[in-house]
C-alpha cells in the first residue's frame, strides 16, 4: 500500500459582515501554498481549495476531508480567514456568512475541526492556522483568558490520536481584535499575515530543510516559520501542539537529491530475477525492468531503478551490464548544457533561454539549484528557463545545478555585462568635426527655424580644414572598429568557455571509461560527453575572434581621423583582451585534438 498525501486549503477573505470586511487584507498566499503544495518535485499532494464558501459549505468539504482515509494517508488542513472566540471561550472559524453574534449556526467550531480529526483513519494528520483572533463578546463582556486565544488548548484530547497522531501550528495565539455587539471595539488593528508566506518560501525554495537531508520535516518548518515570522513582526508568536509519533516529512528539498518513495517491483520479477538461469534474467531486466523503468508513474520507475541498481551491483557480469545500460538512459541530459548569453548592456531587462530536460519521466524529474546569485531558474513543462540579472558588470559565469533521483548534472552559464552605450545624436555635428555648417534650413527636435534671407553681399568661400578634399563632405565619427572588437571579445569568451566544458567533458569521459571495465571504449565515452562538438566550436570561434580583432585593429588604424580618443581606447582594449582569451583557447583545443588523433590508434 502506497503513501497518498491530500490537503485542504480554506481561504476566505470576503465576508456579508461588514465588520469582518474591516478586519483582515486578503488571503493572498493560499494560492501560493497551493502551488507549492501540488508540485510533485516539492510537496507530491492532491490538494482541494475551498475560497470564500458558507458555513454549511465549508462544514461539508472538511468532513469529507477527513472521511475514508488509510492509515497511510498523510492529511494537511489549512486555515486562512479570522479566528473567532465565543463568550465561553470556544474557538471558531469564520465563513463568508459567518455573524459574530451567531457563531454556533454560521461559524465552524474548532470541536467540529478536532472531532473530524480524531475520527480519520489517516495516520498523520497537519493543520495549520493563519488566523488573526478576535473576541465575539457582548458590551461589557470581557474575554475568558484576558487577551489569549488559547488556539492549541481548543485541539487538546485525552483520547489517544489514531494513526501517528496530529500536529497543530498556529501563526500567533493572541487577541488581535474584539467586537463590543454588532461594532469592531476602537484600536482594533490586526497584523498583515507572514505566516503563509513563510511556509512557502520554506517550502520552495528548501532553506526548511535544516539537516540537509533532502526532505522539509514538520518540526524543520516550523522552526524555520517560527523565525520568519519573528523577524518579520516580533510581536507576534507562533506556537505548536504534537500529538504524534515520529516527525513525518511534508515536502522534498530543493536543497539536497530529490526523493521519491518508490513502488517494489512485484513478486513475480523478484521471483524472476532470483532465478539460477541467468537467460531468464537476462530477459527479465530487458523486458520488464526496463519497461518500469520508463513508466510515467515516478513511483513505479523508481521502485525499478533500485531493482536495476541492486541488480547491477550484486549479479553476474552478463546481467549486471544490461541493467548498467538500462540505468544510464535516466541520467540527467539538459539540452543545452551550455548557455553563452553574450554581450548585454548594464541595467538591461532580463534576458532568457531555455533549457529542455530529455530523456524518460525519470530523467526529467529533478530541481535546478543557481550557484550564483544573478541567475534565475524557473520551471517550465519541458524543463526549464534561465535568467541572467544584468545589473552587475563585468564578466558573469555560473553554475546550475541539477539534482535528480539518480545523479546531478550541470548547466555552465556565460555572460559579459557592459556598459550601456547611449544612442548618438541623429543630427548635428559633433565639437570634433571640421564640417563648415550647411547654409541651408537647420531643423531641431524642438523648434524649427525659417530660413535666413540671402546676404546682399557675398560671403567669401570657407577655407576647408587640412586633409579635405574640396567638394566632399567629412564623414561623422566611427564606431565600425569598437563593433568589431566587442564582437570579437564575445567570440573569444565562446572560445574559451567551449575549451573549458570540452575539457570537463574529455575528463569525465576518462572517468566513465574507468568504472567500465574492459568492455568500455574512450572514443565512445567521448562521441557521448560531445567533447569533439566542443572542441569544434572552441576552434572556429577562437578563429573568428582574431580575425574580427585584426580588421577592427586595421580600421582603427587606416581611418584614425574617424575615432574620438574614447572609442580608440576602448577599441584596443576590446582587442588585447579578445585575443588574451582566444590565443590559449586555441592552444588548448589544438593539443586536444592532436591528442585525441594520436590517441585514437589505441583504444
Amino acid at each position: 500500500m502506497t503513501e497518498s498525501r491530500h490537503a485542504l486549503i480554506i481561504a476566505n477573505d470576503r465576508y456579508v459582515d461588514q465588520g469582518l470586511k474591516k478586519l483582515r487584507a486578503p488571503a493572498q498566499d493560499a494560492a501560493a501554498l497551493a502551488g507549492v503544495l501540488e508540485d510533485p518535485q516539492i510537496g507530491e499532494f492532491k490538494v482541494q481549495v475551498v475560497h470564500n464558501a458558507r458555513a454549511d459549505e465549508m462544514r461539508r468539504n472538511i468532513q469529507r476531508f477527513f472521511k475514508d482515509r488509510r492509515r497511510d494517508d498523510t492529511l494537511l488542513l489549512h486555515f486562512s480567514c479570522h479566528g473567532l472566540k465565543s463568550e465561553s471561550g470556544e474557538l471558531y472559524f469564520a465563513a463568508g456568512d459567518t455573524e459574530p453574534q451567531l457563531l454556533d449556526a454560521t461559524a465552524i467550531s474548532s470541536q467540529f475541526v478536532r472531532g473530524c480529526m480524531s475520527r480519520t483513519m489517516a495516520g498523520r494528520t497537519v493543520l495549520f492556522l493563519d488566523c488573526c483572533y478576535g473576541g465575539a463578546f457582548s458590551r461589557g463582556v470581557s474575554a475568558r483568558a484576558g487577551g489569549d486565544v488559547n488556539v492549541l488548548e481548543s485541539f487538546q484530547t485525552e483520547k489517544e490520536p489514531g494513526g501517528q497522531g496530529w500536529a497543530v501550528i498556529t501563526a500567533s495565539d493572541s487577541m488581535e481584535y474584539a467586537f463590543e455587539g454588532p461594532e469592531l471595539a476602537e484600536n482594533s488593528a490586526p497584523r498583515p499575515s507572514v505566516f503563509t508566506h513563510a511556509v512557502v518560501e520554506g517550502l520552495k525554495s528548501g532553506e526548511a530543510d535544516r539537516d540537509g537531508d533532502g526532505e522539509v520535516r514538520l518540526m524543520e518548518l516550523y522552526d524555520f516559520v517560527y523565525e520568519r515570522v519573528r523577524e518579520e513582526n516580533p510581536n507576534q508568536t507562533p506556537k505548536r501542539t504534537v500529538e504524534m509519533r515520529g516527525d513525518p516529512w511534508l515536502a522534498h528539498s530543493r536543497r539536497g537529491r530529490l526523493k521519491i518513495v518508490a513502488v517494489p517491483s512485484p513478486p513475480a520479477l523478484r521471483e524472476a530475477m532470483n532465478s539460477s538461469e541467468v537467460i531468464k534474467r537476462q530477459n527479465t531486466v530487458l523486458l520488464w525492468l526496463k519497461k518500469r523503468l520508463q513508466n510515467p508513474e515516478l513511483p513505479i520507475a523508481e521502485g525499478a531503478r533500485q531493482h536495476l541498481e541492486e541488480v547491477a551491483h550484486n549479479d553476474v557480469p552478463e546481467v549486471a551490464d544490461l541493467a548498467s545500460d538500462a540505468l544510464s538512459e535516466i541520467h540527467l541530459a539538459p539540452s543545452p548544457d551550455h548557455l553563452d548569453f553574450g554581450l548585454l548592456p548594464k541595467g538591461a531587462p532580463a534576458r532568457k533561454k531555455s533549457v529542455t530536460m530529455q530523456g524518460p519521466p525519470l530523467a526529467r524529474h529533478c530541481v535546478a539549484q543557481p550557484t550564483q546569485s544573478w541567475l534565475q531558474v524557473d520551471p517550465t513543462q519541458s524543463g526549464f528557463e534561465v535568467h541572467v540579472d544584468t545589473a552587475a558588470e563585468g564578466h558573469l559565469s555560473g553554475d546550475i545545478v541539477l539534482k535528480g533521483v539518480a545523479d546531478e548534472a550541470l548547466i555552465h552559464v556565460e555572460a559579459v555585462v557592459g556598459p550601456r552605450i547611449e544612442p548618438a545624436p541623429l543630427a548635428g555635428p559633433t565639437d570634433q568635426e571640421s564640417e563648415p555648417r550647411p547654409s541651408g534650413p537647420r531643423t531641431d527636435t524642438t523648434i524649427i527655424q525659417p530660413p535666413s534671407p540671402p546676404p546682399s553681399i557675398p560671403e567669401p568661400p570657407s577655407t576647408p580644414p587640412p586633409g579635405s578634399v574640396p567638394g566632399r563632405k567629412e564623414p561623422r565619427t566611427s564606431r565600425r572598429a569598437l563593433v568589431l572588437a566587442g564582437t570579437a571579445l564575445v567570440l573569444a569568451g565562446t572560445a574559451a568557455t567551449t575549451a573549458i566544458v570540452a575539457i570537463k567533458a574529455a575528463v569525465s569521459a576518462v572517468i566513465e571509461r574507468s568504472k567500465q571495465g574492459v568492455h568500455g571504449s574512450v572514443e565512445d565515452n567521448i562521441h557521448h560527453h560531445g567533447v569533439l562538438a566542443s572542441l569544434t566550436v572552441c576552434l572556429i570561434t577562437g578563429a573568428l575572434a582574431l580575425v574580427v580583432g585584426a580588421f577592427a585593429q586595421h580600421d582603427l588604424r587606416r581611418r584614425q581621423e574617424r575615432y574620438t580618443t574614447q572609442a580608440a581606447g576602448a577599441t584596443q582594449a576590446l582587442t588585447s583582451i579578445a585575443k588574451g582569451l582566444a590565443i590559449p583557447a586555441l592552444v588548448l583545443a589544438v593539443l586536444a585534438d592532436i591528442a585525441y588523433v594520436v590517441g585514437s590508434r589505441y583504444w
